[in-house]
């Protein structure tokens, strides 16, 4: 049996909107938490020619700093996520795929939201040339495997040059797991 659900808008944001929700259980109990409302988003590993792959270094306000990480971005419902992840790769990377394979979908993080990413792999790439939008600072940084695999497992204080952000990790392995990486 599903618990009872309420839930109480508490602001409504331009991307995903917080609210109050109330489970309420089988024997009565009831839960409440505070919960960022998402349409969920996509990341996409990119996958160049001789088996490089397109990192983003990506100015991120809520780290107050940079990131290395895939290129990513939120859906804009009805749009499908394998559309969204077409038109995110050109924005933050510049490059069109001639291929777009799903390698998983997972939540971001249900402790406090409700995201659903949906990983890609993309292959076939193509210069098309980038179309940020006006409060993206992006830098593309094309890297062999070997270099994200020591990112991924650099073990020190300097955060700078580490790879570090969770929704990139976890494609990368989907798409390890899978196969999907040539010359893997």
């Amino acid at each position: 049996m599903q618990p009872k659900c309420e839930r109480r808008l508490i602001h409504k944001g331009a991307k995903f909107d917080f609210e109050a929700v109330s489970l309420t259980l089988p024997d009565g109990s009831v839960v409440s938490r505070d919960v960022v409302r998402h349409p969920g988003a996509v990341t996409i590993v990119p996958v160049l020619d001789g088996g490089r792959l397109l990192l983003i270094r990506n100015l991120r306000v809520a780290t107050a700093g940079w990131l290395y990480e895939f290129p990513a971005g939120t859906l804009e419902p009805p749009e499908p996520p394998i559309d969204c992840a077409a038109r995110e790769l050109i924005e933050e990377t510049g490059h069109r795929a001639a291929t777009l394979t799903p390698c998983g979908t997972f939540f971001t993080s249900p402790g406090l939201s409700d995201e659903r990413m949906f990983a890609f792999v993309a292959t076939g790439l193509s210069s098309v040339g980038q179309d940020l939008q006006d409060d993206e600072r992006i830098e593309v940084h094309p890297t062999p495997l070997a270099t994200v695999l020591q990112m991924l497992d650099a073990n020190h204080a300097d955060d700078s040059d580490r790879l570090m952000d969770a929704k990139s990790m976890l494609a990368l392995l989907l798409a390890l797991r899978q196969n999907l990486i040539p010359n893997a």
